[in-house]
């Protein structure tokens, strides 16, 4: 077999290599770092950018490099998985610290950092690190700037690049130039992009023979070259190296030589650009190599594969974050067929939702849940029993212990826990493997809709854990009276797009039986209403229906309206066990129902025996487990599945 086929068949596309942190962005748009008094976290620095880039347009990356042995290493690490990126080169240094950097952005194209890597874990990579058995594993590796700053790293670097092109794979370079990590800028000046450097310069020069592709801003272009006239950089650059250049201009997109570099600059490849509102530039290039190397390692033409990286680009641009606000290739594909109306992306619905859609945190294919957010109705059996209704605190901590019983750290089992009984529970749930946590927002009973605690729905959120998802029961009829509907909409709007911004997925509850006749069309009216309201939620909770039509109806409403969505889950309105059962079988046809969430059903009994003391703790654990494992049971059977 050839190098070259051997390559080809490599089970990794990209192997990135270098800086790896962890990112502070200041949220208030428009101020000075100095004014900043809230951040966002996320994965940084241009080689993990760039795994996680490329992973989400589909190819297999990987990131070689070191992270501190602490809770933001550990966040790097956990991220990466969750993004699709391999983590077999992620080293952990127990001497050294995670990167940090704090970012604000001040103004269109202005935002100003501070790198906080002093002797950070990322730096010390050495050749020991390097395993050429791993680097051989890839197609092609991304060495960076940055980490030829340093002897060890540099030497790192060098050793992966021999390996590779031992095996026939390709060394690409990102130039990746910041002069304060070079030792040339103060700590305040980490936005700055050019400081002339003879010494940056050498060492840069030795890299470029052994390149298949280096990819560079027209500063670092010059930086690599030594040279102050862009013409006689990329000569100079050629007169080094055979390796396709592309060269990055920013707002005007990128040219690509791959030859001999043209007289006129403007005679080399050129991919289609994209109008767009600069809204924030940091990342924007790493987005870019992300596009590129999708292009290139993929087989495409070069003009292909720079008019995706020229898209990629305008995404990362025109939104806040750096590798959060990367596309999917299913996004990207949207946008190159369909555009947008929209000079700031971020603000063009359908391709928001895409985003939101295609990188949410997990895939949940199928979920099995305890409900027990119930309030009003375990405050009326703690009445009945003369209990204190400060027990129902206690009673649902016992509920978390069930249902972790039954689903015993396997896939598919969540639960539902509410805010104002249920904090000790949330407590105990997040010492337990569950794949999902729902948590009630609506003030129980209300019609009109009202939520619990404020009306202030945004406000609330933000204290929320990123992976608590949103549910918000709705008693809603498609034939209610019209001043109720829009009331009732208009809540359940502003509580989507408060989900949107803040982060948090949505699972919306309708219950439609309660005020007015069912037939076969009442409930894909009702999700005809939302959806035309632009309201898209991550999950449906709805009443069993009556005939398979009836499912058939709301699963073509659904997939017209919004494919990415996760799926509808049963409800059980304190249903005795075999109807549910009943009910779950009459969805074995309806792939759009991925599961239940279910209460009553299940823990009514126990908390009308333990509240009057007629149960012990062990006992209400148990009978819940055994009526929660009872309907898990039916549902796999329904589904032609059996528990693990």
């Amino acid at each position: 077999m050839s190098e070259a086929v051997e390559a080809q068949a490599a089970p990794l596309d990209v192997i990135t290599i270098g800086r790896a942190s962890v990112d502070l962005y200041g949220q208030q748009i428009g101020s000075r770092l100095e004014d900043i008094t809230s951040f966002a976290k996320s994965v940084g620095g241009c080689p993990a950018n760039i795994a996680v880039g490329a992973a989400r347009l589909g190819l297999r990356s990987a990131l070689l490099t070191r992270v501190g042995d602490e809770q933001m290493g550990r966040f790097i690490r956990e991220q990466l998985r969750r993004e699709n990126v391999c983590v077999d080169g992620l080293k952990t240094d127990s001497e050294r610290l995670t990167a940090l950097v704090l970012l604000s952005v001040e103004d269109e194209g202005v935002s100003p950092m501070i790198f906080y890597r002093s002797d950070c874990a990322d730096m010390a990579l050495s050749e020991e690190d390097i395993d050429e058995s791993f680097i051989q594993s890839a197609k092609a590796i991304v060495v960076t700037g940055t980490h030829f700053s340093r002897d060890n790293s540099d030497a790192a670097q060098r050793k992966a690049m021999k390996a590779i092109k031992a095996s026939g794979g390709k060394v690409v370079f990102d130039i990746d130039y910041r002069p304060n990590l070079w030792g040339l800028a103060g700590h305040a000046e980490g936005f700055g992009r050019y400081i002339k450097s003879d010494r940056v310069t050498a060492r840069l020069k030795t890299v470029l023979p052994d390149c298949d592709l280096v990819v560079g801003t027209e500063e670092e272009v010059l930086i690599a070259s030594g040279e102050n006239d862009l013409l006689a950089a990329l000569k100079t650059i050629r007169s080094l190296s055979e390796a396709t250049i592309v060269l990055k201009r920013g707002a005007m997109g990128c040219i690509v030589y791959d030859g001999a570099i043209p007289d006129d600059l403007e005679d080399g490849i050129v991919g289609d650009g994209f109008p767009i509102e600069v809204y924030n530039v940091l990342g924007a290039g790493d987005a870019f190599m992300s596009g590129f190397l999708r292009g290139w390692l993929g087989g495409e033409s070069l003009k292909v594969a720079a008019t995706w990286a020229n898209a990629c680009g305008a995404f990362a641009v025109s939104r806040l974050l750096c590798s959060p606000e990367y596309p999917t290739f299913a996004e990207l594909q949207f946008f190159l067929n369909n555009g947008s109306r929209h000079l700031a992306l971020r603000k063009d619905e359908a391709i928001s939702h895409i985003h939101w859609a295609t990188t949410r945190r997990r895939e949940i294919p199928s979920l099995m849940a305890f409900a027990c957010d119930h309030r009003s109705q375990l405050e009326d059996v703690a009445r009945k029993a003369g209990a204190d209704p400060a027990r129902i605190e206690a009673f649902k901590v016992l509920a978390v212990k069930a249902a972790s019983q039954v689903a015993g750290g396997r896939p598919g089992y969540g639960m539902l826990i509410d805010e104002r009984h249920g904090r000790k529970a949330m407590f105990e749930f997040a010492r337990h493997k569950f794949d999902w946590l729902g948590r009630p927002v609506e003030l129980p009973g209300s019609r009109p809709l009202r939520f619990d605690f404020s009306q202030d729905i945004g406000s609330q959120l933000v204290e929320w854990p990123a992976d608590h998802c949103i549910k918000c029961l709705c008693f809603y009829h498609p034939d209610d009276p019209a001043e109720l509907k829009a009331e009732q909409q208009q809540k359940l709007l502003g509580l989507f797009e408060a989900a949107r911004k803040i982060g948090r997925e949505l699972l919306i509850e309708i219950i439609a039986s309660k005020h007015g006749k069912i037939d076969d069309a009442t409930i894909p009216r009702a999700l005809a209403d939302f959806y035309a309201l632009g309201i898209k939620p991550d999950w449906w909770k709805l009443e069993p229906q009556a005939s398979p039509a009836a499912w058939a109806t709301i699963e073509a409403t659904i997939l017209e309206n919004d494919p990415w969505c996760r799926g509808v889950v049963l409800l059980g309105l304190e249903a005795p066990p075999d109807e549910l059962k009943a009910a779950f079988a009459a969805t074995a046809n309806a792939p759009m129902v991925k599961g239940f969430a279910v209460g009553r059903t299940i823990f009514i009994h126990a908390a009308e025996q333990w509240l009057t003391g007629r149960m012990s703790d062990e006992q209400a654990i148990a009978d819940m487990a055994s009526r929660f494992l009872q309907l898990t049971e039916a549902w796999l059977a329904a589904r032609g599945r059996k528990a693990a």
